[in-house]
C-alpha cells in the first residue's frame, strides 16, 4: 500500500472527518422516536372514534358491564336509530343553516379582515385598526354558555324563536372571531407587489378586495368553509335553547332523544353518533388537503 493511499484512508475515517460512528444510529433512534410518539398521538385521537363504533353495536347492557367486549353484536341499534330519527330532515335542517351561516359570516369575516388590515381610519390610524381586531378576538374568549340567555330573550322580543334565523345568527356571530383571527394573520403575509400592480393598473378597492385579493386565498377560505361546517354540525348548546319544533330539529339534537330523564338507551345514542360522525368524516377525508394548506398559508414566504 503506497503512502499516497494510507494518507487518503486516513483522512476518510471518522476520526479525521469529525463523524462519530454512532451518528447513523442516533438519527436512527430519533426517528423510531417520532414514529413512536406519532402512532401514539393517532391511537389516542383515533381510539375515541373507534370504541363509539364499537358501543354502537352492543346491548346496553353489554356496554354497562363489559363496554370494550366483542362477543353478542347486534344491528339493532342501527335499526332502532334509523325508526326513530327522521334522519333525511335532520340533515336538510343542519345543511341550510350551515350553507346559509357558514357563506354569509365568510363574507362578513372577509370584509373585515381586509378592512383591518388594508384601511387606515382617520382618527388613531392604527390604534383603531387594533382596537377593532381587539375587539374581535375578544370574542373567543367569550363562552357559548354565557350567551345561550341573552340571545334566547333577542329571539323572544324579535319574533324568531324557533325559526332557522334562531340559530343562523348565533352561528355567524361565533364563527366571525376566529375567521377574522385566520384571515388576518394570512393578509398581514400577502404579498404586497400584487395589490400595487394592481392599483398601478386603475382597480379600485372593491375589486381589489373580491377580484384581486380574494380568489388568492383559496385555501383559506376553504379550510374556514370546511371548520365552520364541522362546528354547525356538532352545536348543540344553541340547538337545544332554540328550537322547539320537531321538524327543525338538527343532527345534534338527534342524538339527544335517546336520553330520557330516568334512563339512558346508549346503544342507540352511540349508533346515532356513529351516524351524524360518518359525514363529517367524509367531508374532512375529502378536504383534508385543503384544511392543511390553509393553516399552513402564509407560514412560509
Amino acid at each position: 500500500m503506497s503512502i499516497d493511499t494510507e494518507v487518503k484512508m486516513e483522512l476518510a475515517s471518522p476520526a479525521a472527518t469529525g463523524e462519530t460512528p454512532s451518528g447513523p444510529r442516533r438519527r436512527s433512534r430519533g426517528r423510531i422516536v417520532v414514529s413512536v410518539v406519532a402512532y401514539l398521538i393517532t391511537f389516542v385521537i383515533l381510539f375515541p372514534l373507534l370504541w363509539i363504533v364499537l358501543l354502537s353495536f352492543q346491548t346496553n347492557d353489554t356496554i354497562l358491564n363489559d363496554p370494550f367486549s366483542l362477543g353478542n353484536l347486534t344491528l339493532a341499534n342501527y335499526q332502532q336509530a334509523l325508526e326513530t330519527l327522521n334522519l333525511l330532515v335532520m340533515y336538510k335542517n343542519t345543511l341550510i343553516l350551515a350553507v346559509v351561516s357558514v357563506t354569509v359570516g365568510l363574507v362578513i369575516s372577509y370584509m373585515a379582515a381586509f378592512a383591518l388590515t388594508r384601511m387606515v381610519f382617520r382618527s388613531g390610524r392604527r390604534r383603531t385598526q387594533n382596537t377593532l381586531r381587539f375587539y374581535f378576538l375578544a370574542g373567543l374568549a367569550i363562552p357559548v354558555y354565557v350567551l345561550l340567555f341573552p340571545v334566547y330573550r333577542l329571539d323572544i322580543a324579535f319574533g324568531m324563536f324557533g325559526t332557522y334565523f334562531a340559530l343562523i345568527l348565533p352561528y355567524i356571530a361565533v364563527t366571525i372571531p376566529f375567521n377574522i383571527l385566520l384571515l388576518t394573520g394570512f393578509l398581514r403575509d400577502f404579498p404586497e407587489e400584487i395589490e400595487q400592480a394592481a392599483v398601478m393598473d386603475g382597480v379600485g378597492l372593491w375589486r381589489m378586495a373580491w377580484k384581486v385579493v380574494f380568489p388568492l386565498m383559496r385555501p383559506v377560505i376553504a379550510t374556514l368553509a370546511i371548520l365552520n361546517v364541522i362546528y354547525v354540525w356538532n352545536e348543540f348548546p344553541f340547538a337545544v335553547t332554540l328550537i322547539n319544533d320537531p321538524n327543525m330539529t338538527t343532527v345534534s339534537l338527534g342524538v339527544s332523544q335517546f336520553q330520557g330523564v330516568y334512563s339512558v338507551n346508549y346503544g342507540a345514542m352511540m349508533a346515532s353518533a356513529t351516524l351524524v360522525l360518518l359525514p363529517q368524516l367524509a367531508i374532512y377525508a375529502a378536504f383534508q388537503k385543503q384544511v392543511i394548506a390553509g393553516m399552513t398559508a402564509g407560514a412560509v414566504r
